[in-house]
């Protein structure tokens, strides 16, 4: 996870607070150089509204499970899902996630996106050791 600088001293309490009632924007390959850039050369795949508080209390494990408004959602546009960006319910950026659907940050169940059909999220990782 890569923090826009707004969150750049913030903990991971903050950050989970800053999502309530946010968005999740899966786009194609094309990242901008930072997290605080437009995203102008990416196509807009899929968009995962979260739900508020964003976050429940944890798994077993200790680890966060996101709380989304649905999931899966219908695919918005054709391609590879390359990277997500987190955002604030007012629209600015909270941080950039890589996208893959076994390794990333942010994972599909698909590899792929076409519009109208489903795309579920099957784990979103949020630790501050990756910034």
């Amino acid at each position: 996870m890569k923090l826009a600088n707004t969150f750049a001293n913030s903990g991971l309490n903050e950050i989970k607070t800053a999502l309530d009632g946010g968005t999740l924007v899966v786009y194609s390959v094309a990242r901008p150089i930072s997290r605080d850039h437009k995203v102008e050369r990416s196509g807009k795949l899929a968009t995962f509204q979260f739900a508020s508080p964003a976050f429940d209390s944890g798994d077993a494990d200790g680890g966060l499970t996101p709380v989304f408004a649905a999931n899966p959602v219908p695919a918005s546009g054709t391609g590879t899902p390359g990277f997500a960006r987190a955002f604030k319910a007012d629209g600015s950026p909270v941080a950039d996630f890589t996208t893959a659907p076994a390794t990333g940050e942010v994972r599909l169940g698909e590899v792929s996106t076409t519009p109208g059909h489903p795309v579920m999220l099957t784990k979103v990782e949020l630790s501050l050791s990756a910034a």
